[in-house]
């Protein structure tokens, strides 16, 4: 949280990154109720972000073990 904190400072909006592809993107709140604003009735969110993963399926299937495996091995390449 403190880095996108820190990079919210910097400008209203941070693209989080993932095997070098934007994967998601954190708005400042102020940029957010800009969007809203924008945005017409029908348009507007239904419900918010934690509601909408908590209301995803759980697709994972490796075990522990396995992970911890493959994050090893993806830090490895990040030296």
């Amino acid at each position: 949280m403190a880095a996108i904190e820190e990079r919210l400072r910097c400008g209203p909006v941070v693209h989080l990154i993932k095997r070098n592809r934007t994967t998601a993107v954190v708005l400042s709140v102020e940029a957010y109720a800009e969007l809203l604003q924008s945005r017409s009735a029908s348009e507007r969110p239904r419900m918010t972000a934690i509601q909408w993963l908590l209301s995803q399926p759980a697709t994972g299937s490796n075990s522990k073990r396995q992970l911890r495996r493959e994050l090893r091995a993806e830090r490895k390449n990040w030296r």
